[in-house]
């Protein structure tokens, strides 16, 4: 059974400054809750009962999501508002949840960050989630679900999450080369940042992931590749080198990524979020679009 995760949340986020500088970009809200808890409960909902978090001494703000906070729920509670009280990760229904921590002090790549967070980890298989990336809807948990369930059918090494993407943006993620058809299928290769000439998919990564413990293995024999960074990618390549059992899982129609990093991104998915949770939102805004009181 995969019960326990990994979180990657220690990046700076440069392409959100002077905004990250204040607040951790998997602190910032979409909609009526912080990205990270969004992440969160998407993993507790797929059965996932220990959140470890890879993160930085710079980033004290990201463990205060999970923290039980006496004397906030006291004045709450003195108040009477127990409806923001109920919105509490503490009063929540994944308040049992164990919260670990690791550190991550330099940016070294994201394999990397998973090497950070080997220790914290039970030596069995778990789910690997990148903090700025959320999978739409948010919250549901179809995908880490299906995941799971290809990683133990199929008795794999690693299952991997990826979307198609334009051609355009190719360029941007590692790329999937698979073996077979359809929505799971067997990976051949993974080839990182291709140009669109040597890119033999549009299929990219989709930061969802299921691994076996080994993968720890395989990425501290991963050398430091492009800037002293150790790759993922490059360690599941290895893996499937030596015949490993890799498959893929694409996004199901109705699902998409969203990258929170950058700030387009982020305005852009804070606002639809906004009007899912209160579909009026949406006419105030095109009165206020159109000059209107």
């Amino acid at each position: 059974m995969v019960n326990q995760a990994l979180m990657t949340v220690a990046g700076l986020g440069t392409r959100l400054l002077p905004l990250s500088a204040a607040t951790p970009k998997e602190l910032l809200p979409l909609g009526s809750k912080p990205a990270l808890q969004w992440i969160a409960e998407e993993l507790c909902q797929a059965g996932i009962n220990h959140l470890s978090l890879v993160t930085s001494s710079r980033k004290s703000q990201i463990t205060a999501l999970f923290d039980l906070d006496r004397h906030l729920e006291g004045s709450l509670n003195q108040a009477g508002n127990s409806e923001a009280l109920a919105q509490l990760w503490s009063r929540g229904p994944f308040a049992a949840t164990r919260i670990s921590v690791s550190l991550q002090e330099q940016q070294l790549g994201l394999g990397h960050a998973v090497l950070c967070g080997a220790q914290a980890l039970e030596p069995r298989p778990f789910v690997l989630a990148l903090g700025d990336a959320l999978i739409r809807p948010l919250g549901s948990s179809r995908l880490v679900n299906e995941l799971i369930r290809v990683f133990e059918e199929e008795q794999a090494e690693a299952v991997i999450a990826f979307r198609e993407v334009d051609a355009t943006a190719v360029s941007r993620y590692g790329i999937a080369a698979p073996a077979s058809e359809g929505d799971v299928f067997r990976l051949d290769d993974l080839v990182e940042k291709p140009s669109l000439a040597n890119a033999p998919s549009r299929l990219a990564i989709a930061a969802r992931y299921v691994f076996r413990e080994t993968i720890f293995d395989y990425l501290r024999q991963t050398p430091p590749g492009h800037g002293g960074e150790i790759q993922l990618t490059d360690a599941v390549r290895q893996m499937l080198r030596d015949g490993r059992r890799v498959f893929g899982v694409r996004l199901a129609a109705d699902e998409s990524r969203i990258d929170i990093g950058n700030y387009p991104e982020f305005a852009w998915a804070f606002i639809e979020q906004a009007i899912a949770e209160d579909p009026e939102l949406e006419n105030r805004l095109r009165q206020r679009w159109a000059g209107e009181p």
